[in-house]
């Protein structure tokens, strides 16, 4: 067996901590995968994995090892697809994940006309409200809200968006509309439970407030609704209300007091040895997303 071949057994091993399942998923036999990471430590002269009856883990040089591995085999890959030419066509499966709204919004339409542009390309999306990460889940793209930690992924900044507090015009005509934060305690709110959204609501210049929402729904879309029926306040992100409020039926308050704006990022791991299929929809995307009116606000 060759070294490439035992450093894709070694990598899967090392992803499924187990022996028997990385042979079930390479297709090879329990002895086969077992020949080949005994190969690898008497070339390497270390052990690579600490084995029990239970557990498979990862020595601190197999740690090292598997980093190494997976640039290498990664490099490969990239050899492979360039001298076949998909790094000059897109083609396979593109995978991107976004926020549940927003993918279903504003990525959803783009990927739409990705397809029509490319009809050889498939797409699978994984909308969700929480961070995805992207090497685990084999995910091509991530669109993120939010402030982005360091990495060495490629991230590029198509805008920001608003957290608003809004409510219906009949509402605000019947409870009055709040001047300030602390008038917010005197009026019903309805608030999401997703991933970013918490009870303490911050402001301008640090200010903030613990509020007390009487109706909690663990969706965007459900306290939305409840705004629209004029039963009280919510608090969302401006571009998943921006329909509602060009047609007037959500009204934003205490404007004034908003926080900054949170970035928006198109984020992708394969750097500038993106393959086609990678490149054509990040482009696509960064244009259309930079020229959408919500995320500029």
């Amino acid at each position: 067996m060759d070294r490439w071949q035992s450093m894709r057994i070694f990598v899967k091993v090392a992803e499924t901590a187990s022996f028997a399942e990385a042979a079930r998923q390479l297709n090879l036999s329990a002895p086969a995968v077992t020949r080949a990471i005994a190969a690898l430590e008497d070339a390497i002269g270390a052990r690579l994995f600490v084995r029990t009856t239970r557990s498979v883990k990862l020595t601190e040089g197999g740690g090292r090892y598997l980093e190494d591995c997976r640039r290498i085999l990664s490099d490969i890959v990239e050899a492979e697809a360039a001298a076949g030419g998909s790094y000059a066509t897109p083609t396979g499966t593109l995978s991107v994940t976004a926020p549940l709204l927003f993918g279903q919004m504003h990525v959803l339409p783009i990927l739409m006309d990705y397809l029509d542009a490319y009809p050889s390309m498939a797409v699978r999306t994984l909308f969700i409200d929480r961070s995805v990460n992207i090497i685990d889940e084999g995910i091509d793209v991530a669109v993120r809200i939010g402030h982005l930690p360091d990495s060495a992924f490629t991230a590029i900044r198509v805008g920001r968006v608003r957290r608003v507090i809004c409510a219906s015009p009949a509402y605000l005509a019947e409870h009055g509309e709040p001047e300030s934060p602390a008038d917010l305690n005197r009026h019903r709110i309805a608030a999401p439970t997703s991933a970013w959204a918490i009870n303490e609501w911050r402001f301008k210049g640090d200010q903030r407030l613990t509020v007390r929402p009487a109706l909690q729904c663990n969706t965007n879309e459900a306290v939305i609704s409840a705004a629209l029926a004029g039963w009280g306040l919510t608090r969302v992100l401006h571009y998943q209300v921006g329909p509602a409020l060009a047609a007037g039926q959500l009204r934003i308050v205490l404007a004034e007091h908003e926080e900054e704006p949170v970035p928006v990022h198109v984020l992708h791991p394969e750097g500038r040895h993106a393959p086609a299929k990678v490149r054509a929809f990040v482009d696509m995307a960064v244009d259309r997303l930079r020229a959408n009116p919500l995320l500029n606000g």
